[in-house]
């Protein structure tokens, strides 16, 4: 398949002036030696974001194939994030330098927190943050935000450091559609991205997912991917197969009506619909 052009995908402007594109892919549970060769199928395809963690091992991969791709370095945005094992300051410069050297891109366009890890004795996110907040002082990171993180967690770094994240990103999808936590990002500038974006595959046979998908001729998974474009979320799926990752890339001369997107966001189940961790007592620590 010959490049998509990348004008299609709408970039949202971060509260400290950088954009980052709505759509983008990610790398999750992606084994290092299937990485590369999967961000390099992401790339011809047209996609420009790609979303890694210390935690996914596979940080070395994604920079391989950024710098193999030929494609020019600010062009490509490139999301990592912090270990769990690594709160600490002195742990958390030590393994962002790890990331940087890992990737071979000069710099990181995104650095979040994982994890809040709130119940974890002996750490203190508000702490971590501050140590983030350096990355992106210095030019390392362009931005830096934070994952998982719920509306008290928000609160109290903004309240103890003045530093706003750039990015919340969270388990969002049709099934848990986290309102509490976009609409704190809405008031206060944070942009929501969106991770387990079609439950790990349960909103896909589900019957009014399908009824959408039959009405606008697309997939569930088109249907749902676009539904969190349309709402205004930043979304990466992710896949190992060229002919997913290029079905998940054509979401942009499809558009939902009123109806469907109520009728995808009425599918909400609350925290019952949760498929990862509760950011509350979540504690795994690598």
């Amino acid at each position: 398949m010959t490049e998509q052009t990348t004008l299609q995908v709408p970039r949202l402007t971060l509260n400290d002036g950088h954009t980052i594109p709505q759509l983008g892919f990610g790398v999750f549970q992606i084994p290092p030696d299937g990485t590369a060769e999967a961000v390099a199928t992401a790339l011809r395809t047209g996609y420009r974001h790609v979303d890694t963690a210390q935690m996914y091992g596979n940080e070395k991969e994604v920079g391989e194939a950024v710098r193999a791709s030929g494609i020019d370095r600010p062009e490509v945005f490139v999301t990592s994030k912090l270990s769990n094992a690594a709160h600490r300051p002195d742990d958390a410069r030590r393994a962002f330098e790890g990331t940087l050297d890992a990737l071979g891109l000069g710099y990181v366009d995104l650095f979040l927190i994982h994890w809040p890890l709130p119940t974890v004795e002996g750490i203190d996110y508000v702490e971590t943050w501050r140590t983030v907040a350096e990355f992106a002082r210095d030019g390392r990171a362009r931005s830096v935000g934070v994952s998982n993180f719920q509306v008290p967690h928000l609160q109290r770094i903004i309240a103890e450091t003045g530093v706003v994240p750039a990015v919340n990103q969270v388990e969002l999808h049709p099934y848990f559609t986290n309102e509490e936590v976009r609409a704190f990002g809405r008031e206060n500038g944070i942009v929501t991205e969106a991770w387990s974006p079609i439950a790990q595959g349960a909103v896909l046979n589900d019957p009014e997912v399908l009824r959408v998908a039959e009405q606008v001729r697309r997939t569930p998974a088109q249907v749902v991917l676009r539904w969190h474009l349309q709402r205004g979320d930043v979304v990466f799926p992710k896949s190992v197969t060229r002919a997913r990752i290029e079905e998940n890339f054509a979401l942009f001369d499809v558009e939902l009506d009123d109806d469907a997107m109520s009728a995808l966001s009425h599918l909400n189940k609350g925290t019952a619909g949760r498929t990862g961790a509760d950011p509350d007592t979540f504690d795994y620590m690598p």
